[in-house]
């Protein structure tokens, strides 16, 4: 695991490219199964047109005052946020929904033969089909809709501007259509007031026989200014205590719950009313953003609705206390009246018991009739210039374009999807690469072989898609097994005839293979050698060879056939060959050990090399058996298959067997697995071909150096020699 190893220690952006080189095959795979899902799906995903209408939405500064300059407007996200919950409740969509007759359009999008329910339709129309927008410091509001009919989605995106702009210039001018009604109806009864003291003045006027007295005459005593002082002051209050009247009512008469629409700094100039209002925006805002993306358990959903709702009692005890406040105003300037009335009583009494006895009673009903009439006044100029504001124009609304059926499909997006899919998948598959690497528990690296094992690496084999033999091989893939031949020489005793297998811990690892190759290259090394197919449950060499798999080493054991009898000769120069045989279900048990022992010291007379091709060592007993009549044993690992404690396990079974284990071979190793197979796979000698075969040496040294080659031909002459002795 160098490769994990690096990834953990030193993270290099090397190791992680060589990982992508290593596993680019799956990684494209993925990728391109990824994707070509992803456009599929799309291809089959029905197809959404947009039609959008902007709007530019002004908040109200409160009442319009006459000749008074007008602020401009500012900015304010919470009031944005306000009209996007307005544009999609029921007041605003089901008045659309009606009058467009969605109920029974979108039926057959939703798979229904009727019309649909007007609660389903407007579910369906806000989950589905609207989407608010607006762009940050902006007062326009983009009103989006979704539809597979483009013409439905431009109908849908007009109606909703239309009614959206109906209901505001509605909502602008209530407020001063009550007032004007409340207004009317006190001049009327000011009206009927001024009437009745009229009537009066004049009863007076004939009781008194004081038809000739100017009724706008004033006296300059300082009773009669005092008086008329009092009256003016009580006039003021009966107007300040009239309006607390009509604000305490019409604000006790509005819902709870409707109550927070008012807050702004004309309606309820509440500077603690305003901060906990938007206190409460931004909660409910960030409780609509979580509400998508988070489950109903969510813990941050969970304490941004309690938050919400803490907020919301807070407000509304202040809203609460606010309608006091309005009560307590009210009933003060009612109590300031009823004293001021009554100081006024008792100043006229004291002036009736003064010596103008005579004239007070009808100077004092002049003086009311005047002061009614002064009130009346004020209620018509104060009517008029409410009338003329209400008359003023309402532009907190605009409608600035009118949707077009779009042409094209706004949804799903191709360009937007193929990219996501890509990303995606990449990512995806190079994450399932790393997985891959971190898991995989192989043998990876020639360094990872020799410190795990604490053995050589003989011989590195570079993976060939087609391992058979064949005539005329290229001599640059011959070279790797040269290379291997040469260490397995260096290591065994000089001018000494050896036994030795091959084994690997697994099946399909190209034990097999890899051998009869190194034969063939013994053979025509000038050696004498003598291949034995001791697989017998699943031999191969036989095929490899082109000869019959019968009579072999299994008749040989079982004493049907001689040793003369079973070797074939001539299989390559200077290679000569023992089958498996014909005896089905036969095993090298512990029974033909000895036997077969003595073959072998037979054979070592006649051979320098007597090279076994065994069964996997784990899982079969007939390799434990070889191990143990052998010289020497050649573990072969494949690149990247079994794991590690698998192979370390057949190491143990050989040191069990006391059996010298000469080192390892790696099988298969890919010409791009990077790390130090570099110095084995890619310092190989390269060839051309001419008139003849030329190697031309690399600059890097390979496994052995330029000298084996000479010593390995030194010791097949001394073996020549000794053999012609």
């Amino acid at each position: 695991m160098a490769i994990v190893h690096a990834i953990q220690e030193t993270a290099s952006l090397a190791d992680f490219l060589q990982i992508l080189r290593l596993r680019r095959a799956l990684i494209a795979l993925i990728l391109s199964l990824v994707v070509v899902t992803s456009l599929a799906v799309t291809a089959f995903l029905p197809r959404w047109y947009l039609a959008t209408t902007k709007v530019r939405v002004e908040k109200p500064e409160g009442e319009v005052k006459l000749f008074q300059a007008q602020s401009s407007n500012i900015y304010d996200p919470y009031f944005l946020q306000d009209q996007f919950k307005i544009m999609q409740s029921e007041k605003i969509l089901y008045p659309v929904i009606e009058r467009l007759g969605l109920n029974a359009k979108l039926a057959p999008t939703l798979g229904a033969t009727t019309a649909l329910p007007a609660a389903l339709t407007y579910r369906y129309l806000v989950d589905k089909m609207l989407r608010i927008e607006s762009q940050r410091s902006s007062s326009l509001i983009e009103i989006n809709i979704f539809a597979q009919d483009p013409l439905l989605a431009a109908d849908v995106a007009n109606e909703i501007a239309r009614t959206y702009s109906s209901d505001r210039i509605a909502l602008a001018t209530s407020d001063q259509s009550e007032g004007l009604a409340h207004l009317k109806k006190e001049l009327g009864l000011q009206e009927q007031v001024v009437t009745r003291q009229r009537d009066a003045v004049e009863k007076l006027r004939k009781d008194l026989n004081i038809s000739g007295v100017d009724l706008n005459a004033r006296y300059s005593d300082m009773e009669i200014e005092t008086l008329r002082q009092m009256q003016n002051t009580l006039i003021a209050l009966s107007v300040d205590s009239i309006g607390r009247k009509t604000r305490w009512e019409r604000f006790k008469s509005i819902a709870p719950g409707d109550r927070i629409s008012l807050v702004n700094s004309e309606l309820i100039p509440d500077q603690n009313i305003q901060n906990l209002l938007q206190a409460y925006l931004v909660a409910d805002q960030k409780v609509t953003q979580l509400k998508p993306r988070l489950g109903a358990a969510h813990p941050d959903l969970v304490s941004a609705v309690d938050t919400r709702s803490k907020i919301r009692e807070q407000l509304d005890g202040q809203l609460r206390g606010y309608e006091s406040s309005l009560e307590i105003a009210f009933k003060e300037a009612e109590a300031r009246v009823a004293e001021l009335k009554s100081q006024l009583g008792q100043a006229k009494i004291d002036q009736i018991l003064s010596a103008r006895e005579r004239m007070r009673p009808f100077e004092e009903s002049a003086q009311k009739l005047d002061d009614e009439q002064r009130l009346l006044t004020t209620l018509k100029l104060t009517l008029r210039q409410r009338e003329i504001d209400f008359q003023v124009p309402k532009k907190t609304i605009e409608i600035l374009n009118t949707a077009e059926p779009a042409r094209t499909p706004s949804r799903p997006n191709w360009v937007l999807n193929a990219t996501f899919a890509f990303l995606f998948g990449g990512i995806f598959a190079v994450g399932v690469a790393v997985l891959l690497e971190y898991f995989d528990t192989s043998f990876r690296t020639v360094a990872d072989v020799e410190t795990r094992l604490r053995l050589p690496v003989l011989g590195v084999i570079p993976f060939v898609r087609d391992p058979l033999v064949r005539e005329g091989e290229d001599p640059a893939e011959l070279e790797p097994f040269r290379v291997l031949q040469t260490n397995i020489n260096l290591t065994l005793p000089a001018r000494q005839a050896q036994s030795l297998v091959i084994f690997s811990a697994g099946p399909g690892e190209g034990k097999s293979t890899t051998l009869h190759r190194l034969a063939r290259l013994m053979g025509a090394g000038g050696e004498r050698v003598l291949l034995i197919d001791s697989d017998l449950r699943r031999p191969t060499q036989h095929r490899l060879a082109g000869r019959a798999k019968e009579p072999g080493l299994s008749d040989l054991l079982l004493s049907q056939k001689s040793l003369d009898e079973v070797i074939q000769t001539g299989v390559a120069p200077g290679l000569d060959f023992i089958p498996s045989g014909g005896s089905a279900g036969f095993t090298l048990s512990l029974i033909y050990g000895n036997r077969l022992r003595e073959f072998i010291t037979v054979l070592k007379g006649r051979y320098d090399k007597i090279v076994f091709d065994s069964p996997p060592v784990i899982g079969v007993s007939d390799t434990s058996v070889l191990l143990s009549v052998v010289d020497s044993a050649i573990l072969l690992i494949q690149h990247r298959r079994n794991p590690q404690s698998m192979v370390l396990r057949a190491q143990q079974i050989v040191e069990e067997r006391k059996t010298v284990l000469l080192g390892v071979v790696l099988n298969q190793v890919p010409p791009n697995a990077g790390g130090d197979y570099g110095y084995y796979t890619n310092n190989y000698a390269y060839y051309s071909e001419g008139t003849g075969t030329r190697i031309r040496r690399s600059s890097s040294t390979a496994v052995t150096s330029p000298v084996a080659p000479a010593s390995d031909r030194k010791d097949r002459l001394e073996l020549r020699e000794r053999d012609k002795g």
